[in-house]
């Protein structure tokens, strides 16, 4: 999620390594933040930070992906400035650029609205739920928003949440990928790394997932029926995680694989650090 590559602390719990195959991989992109699926118009969203993650520079855009990684559109959508992560709602693509999330029409590919966090500081990852709701983390103040329609409000606020970077809403929680604790806000280093986390939608309590934690400064996440993936940019290492058992490394790309994206059966990865986007097969 970040160009800065710092030093993490070692896991401290035991981690196995499985396979995932590689299917394509596109390049070109200008530090590639997410990879989203557009499941109705059948392709992928590519957000390009194109400079300094935290600055409001006018250089960041989308990108469209073919689902067999054909650049459809280099610049489908321009005047963002490090747009991350991304959730779709409604008919419309909504993204995470710094305090502000940008609002896209997804049949026409224009920038309709820019909506105001109030006190944001970081915004990173995006998703949305089953009643279309949108909610944002906010990486820099341990806080997560709700977006209805255009109306963003605090959701939850939580030291619990330790630098919440991936949020993925899996059916009544979301499931959160920590950074980590003691965030070093120039280099991103952390005092301890972070892990997975559950937040339930009703409640808003924030659970610590058991045998997912200080493993890693996690990025982006996704689940897959009972199967968590998750990013950590720092090492580059895929990881995925079932209830019960230890996140075990299922693929590693150099330093930069950030927030993930999936259509059910693959996921994409994007690799900001190579400008490139990589398909992964799971079978």
């Amino acid at each position: 999620m970040k160009r800065l590559i710092a030093s993490t602390v070692v896991a401290t719990i035991a981690v196995s390594v499985a396979q995932a195959g590689e299917l394509w991989r596109a390049t070109g992109f200008e530090q590639p933040e997410s990879a989203l699926v557009d499941a109705a118009h059948n392709r992928i969203v590519v957000s390009n930070i194109a400079g300094n993650p935290g600055d409001a520079d006018g250089n960041g855009y989308l990108s469209l992906l073919s689902m067999d990684g054909k650049v459809i559109a280099r610049h489908w959508v321009d005047g963002m400035d490090a747009p991350k992560g991304m959730a779709i709602a409604g008919g419309r693509l909504y993204a995470a650029d710094i305090t502000k999330v940008r609002v896209v029409d997804l049949a026409s590919g224009r920038l309709v609205e820019t909506i105001d966090v109030p006190g944001a500081v970081f915004l990173n990852d995006m998703t949305q739920d089953s009643a279309g709701k949108v909610y944002v983390s906010d990486m820099l103040a341990d806080t997560i928003y709700r977006i209805d329609g255009d109306r963003p409000e605090l959701f939850v606020k939580d030291p619990l949440l330790a630098s919440p970077n991936g949020v993925f809403a899996d059916g009544g929680r979301l499931i959160v990928a920590s950074w980590g604790k003691g965030i070093n806000k120039t280099d991103f280093s952390t005092a301890e790394p972070g892990g997975l986390l559950s937040v339930d939608l009703a409640t808003k309590k924030v659970t610590p997932l058991p045998g997912a934690q200080n493993f890693a400064d996690l990025d982006g996440v996704i689940a897959i029926g009972d199967t968590i993936y998750a990013t950590a940019y720092m090492t580059g290492t895929l990881y995925s995680y079932k209830t019960g058992g230890a996140p075990e490394a299922v693929a590693r790309f150099k330093p930069g694989s950030a927030d993930i994206g999936t259509d059910g059966e693959k996921i994409f990865v994007p690799l900001m650090g190579e400008g490139e986007v990589v398909a992964l097969s799971l079978d």
